[in-house]
């Protein structure tokens, strides 16, 4: 199944991978800028299939640099940790890489070395993904698949290794719970999603508490080929693409039962207020309301812009910090999820004048659902988020993570293509209409930080 999109790919050349990496940055993004009007309308296909362990591949063939990009996303992020082991998907996924195969750590950084690849990822709310590198030669890309091969199918979870990330872990959550901005987003989760995973947050006790079985048994029950995605874009051919995606599905583990995620509901309307001796307040505003492939994203992302998500031209910049000056920024956003994410304003501000910027807030998001967006404000909003699509697919990198996005949560594969024309479609009323479906006011929970 193919579907075209019409993306920005940035042209380079074999020869720079041996430069030196004080010469080669300035001449990259010189070949960018220099190239980018020349490729911004260059046709590019998506192909997908399964393989026949399960996995769903996306594959995008690019010929304009000699690069490999691949990422393995699986759902273990984490919304499935273990109850009172919160933090095991992050330990698990960061340990992945601290041994494998008859490889220990630094052999293994060794070995990345020597073929020039490049190992990367994380883990989120929803998922964990392995991302590699590579030129697309055979001989360096077989040998930086074979250490991804060997890394996936083949963790030892060192004791050592996690003894140190323990550590490692528990220092930075310390750290981060004298951090007004850390508590701010950490007890606005736990509101937002009261007794749900998605408001958990790893503690010192939580870590302390996993084992180096832990860590084997998350991996084995959800880094199975039936819970992953492949994405990948290259110079490869498809029969190549094919032949990747079998050889790394084919070596995972088998997986448990997909697990069910209980419901997202709706928090009560609150206000909690957490002292600090921070000289600002640290102010989030929110509730969950989207999901992703939701029909209404679209409506809420064109008027979330002139809501707050447009920089200075957002009417929350212009009303909190132009004309009032309670804040040098204030910003919202809709971050889509598996199950319901957040909607958030968020904002910094004195102490003393708190309560007025939070009744600025409050008018202006109120205004905002009772007439939504004017007309000037809708078009502007439009030809920003349409003319702005290029610039955020200008890479390889940039597409990976798009292509990576749709195949995880099985959006269309003319999500891209139609993107313009879904923006363009949105009008006054489906604005409204949306926020007043995904905002309900009755609902917001408001979390200060820091507050007189």
């Amino acid at each position: 199944m193919t579907t075209p999109i019409h993306l920005v790919v940035i042209l380079g050349c074999r020869k720079l991978m041996t430069m030196k990496r004080h010469f080669v940055k300035p001449l990259v993004s010189f070949l960018a800028l220099a190239l980018f009007s020349a490729v911004a309308s260059a046709g590019v296909k998506i192909e997908h299939w399964t393989t026949a362990s399960g996995a769903r591949v996306y594959f995008v063939e690019t010929r304009s640099v000699p690069i490999l990009d691949v990422q393995l996303d699986f759902a273990a992020g984490k919304v499935y940790s273990v109850p009172d082991k919160a933090g095991l998907p992050s330990l698990t996924r960061s340990l992945l890489e601290a041994g494998a195969g008859d490889l220990d750590e630094e052999k293994l950084a060794e070995r990345l070395t020597d073929t020039g690849a490049q190992l990367s990822g994380g883990v989120d709310n929803d998922r964990a993904s392995m991302a590699l590198r590579t030129l697309s030669a055979k001989p360096q890309r077989d040998a930086a698949l074979t250490l991804m091969h060997t890394v996936l199918s083949a963790p030892t979870f060192p004791q050592a290794a996690l003894t140190r990330e323990k550590e490692r872990s528990i220092a930075a959550i310390r750290e981060a719970d004298t951090q007004p901005g850390a508590i701010v987003a950490k007890r606005f989760a736990a509101a937002i999603y009261p007794a749900h995973p998605y408001g958990v947050s790893a503690t010192v006790e939580s870590v302390a508490t996993i084992t180096r079985q832990d860590l084997i048994d998350f991996y084995q029950q959800h880094y199975a080929a039936k819970h992953a995605t492949i994405s990948l874009i290259g110079d490869i051919s498809r029969s190549e693409a094919e032949a990747i995606a079998n050889q790394l599905s084919q070596a995972l583990p088998a997986g448990g039962a997909s697990v069910t995620l209980p419901p997202v509901t709706l928090p009560k309307s609150q206000t909690i207020k957490v002292a600090h001796p921070a000289a600002q307040s640290h102010i989030q505003i929110g509730l969950p309301a989207v999901r992703r492939g939701d029909a209404d994203y679209f409506a809420l992302l064109v008027g979330n812009y002139s809501l707050g998500g447009g920089g200075f031209a957002s009417r929350l910049m212009k009303e909190v910090r132009e004309k009032r000056g309670y804040a040098y920024s204030v910003s919202s956003y809709f971050y889509p999820q598996l199950l319901p994410g957040p909607f958030e304003i968020n904002l910094q501000t004195k102490r003393s004048q708190a309560n007025d910027a939070l009744k600025v807030v409050d008018d202006v998001l109120s205004r905002f659902m009772e007439q939504g967006p004017t007309a000037q404000e809708l078009m502007a909003a439009k030809k920003n988020l349409v003319d702005g699509l290029a610039l955020r697919l200008d890479s390889n990198a940039k597409l990976l993570g798009y292509l990576s996005t749709i195949g995880f949560y099985g959006l269309p594969l003319t999500y891209l293509d139609d993107f313009p024309a879904r923006v363009n479609a949105v009008t006054i009323s489906q604005v409204r209409d949306a926020f007043a479906r995904h905002v309900p006011r009755d609902h917001l929970v408001t979390v200060i930080v820091a507050t007189e």
